[in-house]
C-alpha cells in the first residue's frame, strides 16, 4: 500500500466509519440542551452508562435551571455521589443553574465563550453541548478520541488542543458533529486502550503507526 498523506488517510478512516456507524445516536440520555449540559458536566471521569443512571434520578428532582437552583447543593450531591468527583459537580451544576435563572431566563447560551464561562464547563463540554444540542459544527476531543488521532497518526497527541486543531484540519467542517460520535462508538467496539489487536481493527491493520505492530 502507498504512503498515505494524513488528509488522504484521513478520509480513508471517515469512510470506514461512516460505513460502520451510518447512524449515531447520541449516548448521553436528554430532553434538551439544559439537561444534556447537566449530563455532559456529569460525565467528566465517568462512563456514559453510570451517568445514564443517575440523570433519571436526578432530573425526577429537577429537570430545568429553575427547579435545580431551588435544590441544596447537598440534595444533588447525594443523587450524583455515584459519578465521582460530587461534591465539585453538585456546586457546578448549582450555580451554573442560578446564573442560567438569573442572566439567560432559563435558557442555554449558544456560544462557546457563554457556556465556557458557566462552571464546571470546560471547552470540551461546551463542543458537546454546540454540537449536539445547536448543531453548531463543534469537535468535542475526549481522552478516547485523542488517544485513537494519535493511534492512527492523525495528530502529535501532544495534549487534547493540539488533536482538536489536527482533527479540525484533517475533517470537512461539515462533518465534524457525526465524526466524533462515530469515533467513541468505534473506539468502544474495536480499537479499546487496552488488550487491543491491531491486526483485527478494522481501522489501525491498515492505518495505524508502524509502532502498534512492534
Amino acid at each position: 500500500m502507498k504512503r498515505l498523506s494524513r488528509k488522504e488517510k484521513a478520509a480513508a478512516i471517515a469512510d470506514i466509519l461512516e460505513e460502520l456507524y451510518p447512524e449515531v445516536p447520541i449516548p448521553l440520555q436528554h430532553q434538551d440542551p439544559y439537561t444534556l449540559l447537566v449530563a455532559v458536566l456529569l460525565s467528566a471521569q465517568c462512563t456514559d452508562e453510570r451517568v445514564n443512571k443517575v440523570t433519571p434520578i436526578l432530573f425526577e428532582m429537577a429537570d430545568n435551571p429553575f427547579d435545580m437552583a431551588r435544590l441544596e447543593v447537598e440534595e444533588i450531591r447525594e443523587v450524583i455521589r455515584p459519578c465521582g468527583l460530587a461534591p465539585r459537580k453538585s456546586e457546578a451544576i448549582s450555580r451554573l443553574s442560578g446564573i442560567l435563572v438569573e442572566q439567560y431566563k432559563g435558557k442555554v447560551p449558544q456560544s462557546f465563550e457563554e457556556l465556557e464561562a458557566l462552571p464546571g464547563v470546560g471547552h470540551k463540554t461546551a463542543s458537546v453541548v454546540m454540537s449536539q444540542a445547536f448543531g453548531v459544527p463543534a469537535f468535542p476531543v475526549d481522552t478516547h478520541i485523542h488517544r485513537l488521532a494519535y493511534r492512527w497518526g492523525l495528530s502529535t497527541g501532544k495534549n487534547v488542543e493540539k488533536t482538536e486543531a489536527d482533527l479540525k484540519q484533517l475533517f470537512p467542517r461539515e462533518k465534524w458533529n457525526k465524526l466524533h460520535l462515530q469515533i467513541i462508538y468505534f473506539g468502544r467496539q474495536y480499537c479499546p486502550a487496552r488488550g487491543h489487536d491491531p491486526l483485527k481493527c478494522p481501522i489501525c491493520k491498515d492505518y495505524g503507526r508502524k509502532s502498534l505492530f512492534s
